[in-house]
């Protein structure tokens, strides 16, 4: 009895013996032959000139990590260079040179386009416009972005655009003396972006639009009298506090920036869906990050702009303020008037944020 049970023992664990060398020949031989994760097979290089300085917290540091993250999610097959400014091409000629192919994306704000687009600024800042939230809002889930994309279409311009970082309300200029009526503005000459500009000049001010790396010089040589260009921790890293000391707010002009990632259409077109989706997700990802970024660092600066360069932090007085929103009202209207397609991306803005203020009226506690 004892030798037949040792003999049946032997027999079902020779059989198990058998049965799991051919389970693991198989599962061997399935490893071999399946197909690898989905990984785009086509590589693609975005050679991206950049407007706006890497060393700029929130509005040039957005984009080298937009760089990294698409780089690990594609797994090496979609890389992006990028060049500061001016080492591949202006800041001001990065939408010629992607549409027509001389490079085949770059990284900017439509705001800068506002010669050869009018409605382009509408799609950076908006002067008394959307919060960072609500702007996101009316671009991802509102008509901004098909409005957007269709911007540069009919414009006839060859590039694919994605919003790919947003910040913050900037301060509203950097003077060598207060400003305590519309009267001291005029005779001014100041660097000033997008439909602010419009409004500044209407009060007198001679504008002019300078990339950030020329706006010290120009206040230096006395080019200028006075600047804005961005966030108070942005503008530490250009030095204005060294030589105008009145730095006013809010930023009525810009209380939120949005940047654009443009690619040539051709070299969209012909990108695979992943590597499409890649950029999409990152470059949104990369809008909440650069507002994060931007709101996380500018208490600092503008303590040490007051307690150690003797900055005094200024705040426009409700007349000055009605003064600005009354003249924006009038450019809006003026620049609706010369242009339809501004007409019509500006009456969509309004539609949706008059939506919007039944939530944000009721939703929100009041500031003050």
């Amino acid at each position: 009895m004892t030798t037949k049970l040792n003999a049946t023992a032997k027999s079902l664990s020779a059989a198990r013996l058998h049965t799991t060398l051919a389970v693991t020949a198989i599962v061997a031989s399935a490893a071999t032959i399946a197909p690898p994760p989905a990984v785009a097979k086509d590589k693609l290089l975005l050679k991206t000139p950049i407007a706006f300085a890497t060393a700029l917290p929130g509005l040039g540091s957005p984009i080298p990590r937009v760089a990294k993250q698409i780089k690990l999610m594609s797994g090496g097959t979609l890389r992006m260079k990028v060049y500061e400014p001016g080492k591949l091409v202006p800041p001001f000629e990065i939408l010629g040179a992607v549409s027509s192919g001389k490079i085949n994306s770059g990284y900017t704000t439509s705001g800068y386009w506002a010669g050869k687009i009018p409605a382009a600024p509408l799609f950076s800042a908006v002067p008394f416009g959307p919060e960072a939230g609500e702007y996101m809002a009316w671009l991802y889930y509102g008509n901004g972005l098909k409005l957007y994309q269709e911007m540069y279409d009919q414009a006839g311009y060859n590039v694919h655009v994605i919003p790919c970082a947003i910040i913050a309300p900037e301060t509203s200029g950097w003077f060598a003396t207060e400003i305590n009526s519309p009267d001291d503005l005029k005779g001014l000459k100041m660097r000033f972006f997008g439909l602010g500009g419009k409004v500044m000049q209407k009060l007198g001010v001679a504008t002019s639009l300078l990339p950030g790396g020329e706006i010290f010089p120009a206040l230096e040589k006395g080019a200028i009298d006075a600047t804005e260009f961005s966030m108070p921790a942005i503008d530490a890293r250009l030095g204005f506090h060294k030589l105008v000391k009145f730095n006013y707010f809010p930023g009525w002009h810009q209380q939120a920036t949005v940047f654009e990632v443009l690619i040539n259409k051709d070299v969209w077109n012909g990108a695979s869906a992943q590597h499409k989706a890649i950029l999409e997700n990152a470059c949104k990802a990369s809008m909440a990050d650069s507002f994060a970024e931007g709101e996380a660092i500018q208490h600092a600066a503008m303590i040490k702009n007051v307690e150690k360069h003797g900055v005094q932090i200024k705040t426009w007085n409700d007349d000055m303020l009605a003064t600005f929103q009354k003249t924006w009202n009038e450019v809006a209207e003026e620049e609706a008037k010369n242009d339809a397609f501004f007409a019509k991306v500006l009456a969509d803005l309004n539609s949706f944020r008059e939506g919007y203020q039944v939530w944000k009226t009721n939703a929100f506690l009041p500031r003050q």
